[in-house]
C-alpha cells in the first residue's frame, strides 16, 4: 500500500480529512457531476458509476445524488457549469505540488490556492513548472482477500496495467490514464469493488525527507485539502514508515 495510501486512511481513521473539510457532500456532488458529463448513466459511466458507490459509503441522501448528475449531464439547465482545473506549486524543501480542483469560479479558485500555499510557506507556480514531474495515471485499491494476487496481477496485465501491488492486506493497480475504464470493467466482472479508484497524478521521481520534513509538506498538503474547491493534492515526498508512525501518535 503506498505511502499516499496509508497516510490518507490514517487520516480518516482520526476523522482529521472529514472533520477538517466540514463539506464532504460538496466535494462528492462536485465529482459526481464532473463525471456526469462523460454521461449520465452509471451502469454505461464507469467513472461516474465510481462516484455515486463512494457517496453512497457516506450516506450522501439520494436526492442529492440525482441532483448532481443532472447538473453534470445538462439535464438541469439552471445549474452552474463545474470545470477541472489542476494547479501547480512548491511547498517546503523544495516539494512539488498539483492541487486538482473541481470550481464553478476559476478566480476564487485560483486565488483560494495562492493564498494557502503562501500561508503554509510554499509558493504557486506557472503553469507546467511543476507538472513535468507527475505522470496521470490510473488506480485502484481493493483488499487483498477480494482477489487471490495472482489472478489479480494477470486481470491487470490483460486489461492494460502498468503495475499490479501487494502490500498491507492490499492490492493496487496502476495503468495509464486511457486504460482506467478497460481496468475497471475487468474488476467489476471478477466481482471486485475498488476501496479507491481514480485519475491520480503520480510522481516520477519521490524526494527522500526527513520525518520533520515530510511532516511540514503534508501540513501544507492538508491545508490545501482544507479548501472547498480542491479534490485532491499530489506530492513527490516519498513516505517514510517513520513519519505514518509520528502522524499516528500526533
Amino acid at each position: 500500500m503506498s505511502g499516499h495510501s496509508k497516510w490518507s486512511t490514517i487520516k480518516r481513521k482520526k476523522g482529521v480529512a472529514d472533520a477538517k473539510r466540514g463539506a464532504i457532500f460538496t466535494r462528492l456532488a462536485r465529482e459526481i457531476s464532473i463525471a456526469a458529463r462523460e454521461g449520465g448513466d452509471p451502469e454505461s459511466n464507469f467513472r461516474l458509476r465510481l462516484a455515486v458507490e463512494k457517496a453512497r459509503a457516506e450516506n450522501m441522501p439520494k436526492e442529492n445524488i440525482e441532483r448532481a448528475i443532472k447538473k453534470g449531464s445538462g439535464e438541469d439547465k439552471d445549474a452552474a457549469a463545474f470545470e477541472e482545473l489542476t494547479l501547480e506549486g512548491y511547498g517546503p524543501h523544495g516539494s512539488a505540488i498539483m492541487v486538482a480542483c473541481v470550481t464553478d469560479n476559476r478566480v476564487r479558485t485560483v486565488s483560494d490556492v495562492r493564498h494557502m500555499f503562501s500561508k503554509s510557506g510554499g509558493n504557486m507556480a506557472e503553469a507546467g513548472a511543476v507538472g513535468w514531474q507527475f505522470d496521470r495515471k490510473s488506480y485502484f485499491s481493493f483488499p487483498a482477500a477480494s482477489l487471490d494476487f495472482d489472478k489479480a496481477f494477470e486481470l491487470g496485465v490483460e486489461a492494460g496495467a502498468d503495475d499490479v501491488i501487494a502490500s498491507d492486506g492490499e492490492i493496487e493497480i496502476y495503468g495509464a490514464a486511457d486504460a482506467f475504464k478497460t481496468i475497471g470493467d475487468a474488476l467489476s466482472k471478477a466481482g471486485v469493488q475498488p476501496e479507491e479508484a481514480g485519475l491520480r497524478l503520480i510522481a516520477k521521481q519521490e524526494m527522500d525527507l526527513s520525518v520533520e520534513e515530510i511532516l511540514s509538506v503534508m501540513k501544507v498538503v492538508d491545508h490545501l485539502e482544507e479548501l472547498d474547491d480542491v479534490q485532491d493534492v499530489y506530492h513527490n515526498v516519498k513516505i517514510t514508515e517513520e513519519a505514518l508512525a509520528a502522524l499516528e501518535s500526533e
